[in-house]
């Protein structure tokens, strides 16, 4: 335990398991880049060499991956959010016709396919292509040409008009796209919220398939952004104090976005119950028993940034430095690198405020159970102020993350400090709040003799390559000059 500013930096340390399911691999990371590539405005964001930082620090290498060039916008969430939407159309679930019936015929039965339901028995759809890539699946269609002919486009929507088409023995419907029984469900153990007063009126009439999502801000203006690629109507709520930047940097997206009065895990139980209220699609990026394949898509499209870093670095990592709010961006990692480097598998250290710090808590009672955070998640990091994990994103983080660290504002300040004005001739990174917190951990560590059993355990010093992931811009810049400029926190 080390104190900044009063407040206390605090690490447990675990032996991961290495076992978990093969969701997130190299594999099925080239699939999500090779849809990614098809997208107008594709290009690798940086992973930018701190050569001066680390000597100043006593490192032999510090990379950052600058999330905030993204598909201009500014975080790397739309990388979820679009894939996720692309894989609903390649299962011929139809996003422009409210009612119609669909069958998920195509099927997965690769070991590194991410939705475990694919590996059935159902039959291929006539002249459909298989859905993955790999010679597991042969046929003409897989492969990124057919990620290319479907990317974002209605053509490439499969419709099984009403009557026809099951899966599993059971109708396959719109609705199961969120629970399989057709209705979607609040996180276990949590009961349906009450109304929400002007967030819980109807919404004025969508004359067109509607996505439904909660977020911080980056989650859904990725969403919004797919969805006005797609031509869908987009509904995206937003927890209380949510920067008003950010809330209108997704209507200018053409969503609408409606700020509640909620904590964020309490937004995204309200977005679930209008989904089954008014018919709408719930696209979330976290998970809970009975809603799980579409948070596994989101966290799939996630791996290109892990396949870019890979390809951009020349050597593999020995450290890598994950933030993490409900997990799902961290898990995904997580298991995309130990499946990228396997017996070479870098540390992995989770970081999370104090006020949301769900995976800390979990990996500190360690006893098989998820375990939230409750009450006002009150944290600068916005995108990380959430307080109950995703099981997905768990299941590869307890595998492969050997380090969970919980930690003050002023961390994430100090990186966001750093970051904007460098060391000597270091490029300069805008990264906001929720993006600079790991590269703030990292200088703590290096510089604050209370933390030395920490750097210790860790084993980082000379010889150490460390990776952190500035996973956002200054989203909101009002509050970036107030951190950056006048020195807030």
């Amino acid at each position: 335990m080390s104190t900044l500013d009063g407040q206390p930096v605090v690490w447990i340390w675990r032996t991961p398991s290495g076992r978990a399911p093969r969701r997130f691999t190299v594999a099925g990371a080239e699939r999500a880049q090779a849809f990614h590539r098809s997208l107008p405005g594709y290009q690798p964001t940086p992973l930018v060499p701190l050569r001066d930082l680390a000597a100043r620090l006593g490192l032999a290498a510090l990379h950052v991956k600058d999330e905030s060039g993204r598909f201009g916008q500014q975080a790397f969430k739309v990388l979820g959010g679009s894939f996720c939407l692309h894989r609903c159309m390649e299962e011929g679930w139809d996003l422009h016709e409210p009612g119609a019936q669909q069958c998920r015929e195509q099927q997965c039965r690769e070991q590194q396919c991410c939705e475990p339901q694919h590996r059935g028995t159902q039959p291929e759809a006539a002249g459909s292509a298989p859905s993955c890539p790999g010679s597991a699946h042969g046929g003409q269609g897989s492969g990124a040409s057919a990620l290319r002919a479907s990317a974002l486009r209605v053509s490439a929507l499969r419709v099984v008009p009403p009557g026809q088409g099951s899966c599993a023995g059971h109708p396959c419907t719109l609705q199961s796209v969120i629970d399989p029984s057709g209705a979607p469900q609040p996180a276990a153990g949590r009961e349906p919220l009450p109304g929400a007063g002007a967030a819980d009126a109807a919404p004025p009439a969508q004359p067109r398939r509607t996505v439904v999502t909660a977020t911080d801000g980056n989650h859904g203006r990725g969403i919004a952004w797919s969805a006005s690629r797609l031509g869908l109507g987009c509904v995206v709520y937003l927890p209380r104090g949510s920067a008003p930047e950010r809330v209108e940097a997704i209507r200018t997206l053409g969503a609408q976005a409606v700020v509640t009065d909620w904590n964020y895990d309490e937004t995204v139980r309200f977005a679930s119950r209008q989904a089954e209220r008014y018919g709408w699609v719930l696209v979330q990026d976290t998970s809970w028993e009975g809603y799980e394949q579409i948070p596994a898509w989101i966290m799939q499209g996630y791996t290109t940034m892990g396949l870019e870093i890979a390809r951009q670095l020349d050597r593999p990592p020995t450290h890598i430095f994950l933030q993490a709010g409900v997990g799902a961006m961290a898990g995904a990692l997580c298991g995309f690198f130990a499946d990228c480097y396997a017996a070479a598998r870098p540390v992995i250290t989770i970081v999370e405020p104090h006020q949301a710090n769900c995976l800390f808590q979990t990996a500190r009672h360690d006893d098989g159970r998820l375990h939230r955070v409750d009450g006002e998640l009150r944290t600068i990091m916005a995108g990380l102020a959430c307080g109950e994990p995703c099981h997905l994103g768990w299941e590869q983080i307890r595998a492969h993350a050997s380090c969970f660290v919980s930690t003050p504002d002023t961390v994430a300040a100090t990186g966001m400090r750093i970051l904007g004005n460098p060391a000597g001739t270091d490029a300069r990174i805008v990264s906001g709040e929720s993006g600079a917190v790991t590269t703030g951990l990292v200088y703590a560590i290096m510089r604050d003799p209370a933390l030395g059993d920490l750097r210790r355990q860790l084993r980082l010093d000379g010889q150490s390559r460390v990776l952190c992931l500035s996973t956002e811009g200054d989203t909101d810049r009002e509050h970036y000059r107030r951190i950056v400029w006048d020195g807030l926190y």
